[in-house]
Order: C-alpha cells, then structure tokens, then sequence
C-alpha cells in the first residue's frame, strides 16, 4: 500500500510540475532583455495612463495602446505611468516590468 501511495504521490507532483511550466509568463533571454534594455534608454518614450490596468506580469493591454517596436527583438514596448512595460505583441500581455 505505502509503495502505490508513494508511486501516485510522485505521478501526481509530476504532472503538476508539468502543469505549472505550461502555465509559467514568457522569460526573456538575458541577451533580448538586454537589447530592449538599451534601445528603451536610447528611444525615450512619454508615459501613457491606462486606467484600469495593473502593471503586472500576465496582465493584457487593451488595444487602444500603441505599442513600439525594438529593432532585433520579438518583443514590444510601451511606457505607463514611467515604468517601462515590454509586451508580447501577439496577445498584448505584459512579460516584464522594467523599473
């Protein structure tokens, strides 16, 4: 008995390690984060407000904002409320929150 609870213990745990990695944000790779890092330094943009939206990783950005491109990444940029937001541009999802 205590092997087959150990055994379906370890499925379970494993299936949801599984699960969790689906569900994790998109990561940067260290040499995108740094190209985006300085294209945004050298392109200062004006910062927007977008009421109702909270800055956080996941959160999608609604269509009425304009989102700019950085040349050599797949990712784009925009700038609320002076905290420089990088977005996936096929679904508007914030994937990180550069201060």
């Amino acid at each position: 008995m205590r092997m087959r609870l150990s055994t379906a213990a370890a499925g379970f745990l494993l299936l949801a390690g599984i699960g969790a990695v689906a569900a994790q944000d998109v990561v940067i790779e260290p040499e995108q984060e740094t190209v985006i890092r300085e294209y945004v330094k050298k392109q200062p943009l004006a910062s927007v407000k977008i009421p109702g939206v909270e800055l956080n990783i996941g959160s999608t950005l609604p269509e009425t904002v304009e989102l700019h491109e950085v040349p050599d990444a797949k990712y784009r940029y925009v700038v609320v409320d002076n905290r420089t937001v990088v977005v996936d541009p096929g679904t508007r999802k914030i994937i990180k929150v550069i201060e």
